[in-house]
């Protein structure tokens, strides 16, 4: 069975509302982030929200729940019951993408090495 989320990517009309919309809601999370120049980490709550209002868009309210624990490691939402973990960044490359959040090299060592996909994951760049 299919996750929900590759309904996005079959559908054209709501492709061409993200290749015009997200890059520039993307940057209004940037400049909205911006302290001193620099874009600050909670960009990537805003991002994520903007990305949650599209899945709630195409999905409707009812089959998106965005009620998650703030324990619970990877699942970000859920849709029609599948979860997905939401990853953003900005610029070039895989770097700057959080697996955990800890400052604990041990262990993101272990999570890294012990880490096996089971939901969709979205990830924005």
């Amino acid at each position: 069975m299919k996750h929900p989320i590759e309904e996005i990517f079959e559908d054209e009309n709501l492709i061409k509302k993200i290749q015009v919309k997200l890059p520039k809601l993307f940057q209004i999370a940037e400049l909205e982030s911006q302290r001193a120049g620099k874009t600050g980490m909670e960009v990537g709550s805003l991002r994520e929200r903007i990305l949650i209002a599209l899945l709630i868009h195409k999905f409707g309210e009812e089959n998106v729940n965005t009620e998650i624990p703030i324990t619970e490691t990877e699942t970000d939402v859920m849709i029609k019951g599948f979860p997905l973990s939401i990853k953003t960044k900005t610029g070039k490359g895989l770097s700057g993408i959080k697996s955990v959040w800890t400052v604990d090299h041990e262990s993101i060592k272990s999570y890294l090495k012990n880490y096996k996909p089971n939901m969709g994951i979205l990830l924005a760049n």
